[in-house]
């Protein structure tokens, strides 16, 4: 993009892709995750945004009919990062078999009970991904969650041995731009629109970047679909990348 920064030097892991102070500071959002105006206010924006790409990603991917209520019925999804299950329901109301796992095992907590609450069997589990014995699945999610992560390919790897063969893969993830680091950190950030530390620039990857992690793990990356904000518009769908952007993968 015109205004991507230089690519951060490069970390080595050991394969674990969880940072504690990262699962922490998430857990501590857990209880006002499903309040709209509360700490998770922005996610609330945003979900219908990365919902209305995901819609489109599957009836594209599965030649569905875009007047089903329920295109993923007798489909598995499974949320990486799922938070408190904003994603997992819609997607379970698409009539998917939904698992979540997060980092934090209060929000796996918050996660159940809004599900039973809201009369939807969702199953949440907590913790390391590689640390769970749970199948392929039909469609893999993970919308701003690389961001968070340690490792990076080894949670690409570990995102793409999840995916069951012909299955779709959708993530979203702040660019490394000098616009994110303005609107997403000094903006948002600094007026509370996000909570402060959330976010730690220099972990943000770009489209190119993404697309050799996901390549190095046997998937290849559809074509990037922008985050954008504006005054007028809110959070939208948009060719301009330079904020979030969202995208599809499949094995190669």
């Amino acid at each position: 993009m015109s205004d991507a920064t230089t690519s951060r030097q490069s970390k080595t892991y050991t394969g674990q892709t969880i940072r504690p102070d990262e699962a922490a500071h998430f857990g501590k959002l857990a209880a006002d995750w499903w309040d709209p105006k509360g700490s998770s206010a922005m996610l609330h924006k945003l979900n219908p945004v990365r919902l209305k790409f995901l819609r489109e990603a599957i009836d594209l991917h599965w030649a569905g009919d875009i007047r089903d209520t329920k295109p993923l019925a007798g489909k598995s999804a499974l949320d990486v990062g799922c938070g408190a299950g904003l994603l997992c329901e819609p997607l379970a109301r698409l009539g998917a078999e939904v698992t979540g796992v997060d980092a934090a095992p209060e929000n796996t907590a918050a996660a159940a009970i809004h599900a039973e609450r809201s009369g939807l069997d969702i199953r949440y589990m907590a913790g390391e991904l590689a640390s769970h014995d749970i199948g392929r699945f039909d469609l893999v999610t993970a919308m701003e969650v690389i961001e968070h992560v340690a490792d990076k390919q080894a949670f690409a790897n570990e995102l793409a041995a999840r995916l069951a063969p012909g299955g779709l893969m959708v993530l979203s993830t702040p660019n490394r731009t000098v616009r994110s680091r303005t609107l997403m950190i000094g903006a948002a950030e600094g007026i509370g629109l996000i909570p402060r530390g959330t976010h730690h620039w220099d972990d943000f990857i770009t489209p190119e970047e993404l697309g050799e992690l996901l390549a190095a793990a046997g998937l290849e990356m559809g074509e990037p679909k922008g985050i954008a904000f504006s005054p007028m518009k809110g959070l939208h769908l948009s060719d301009d990348l330079s904020l979030n952007y969202i995208v599809t993968a499949r094995a190669r």
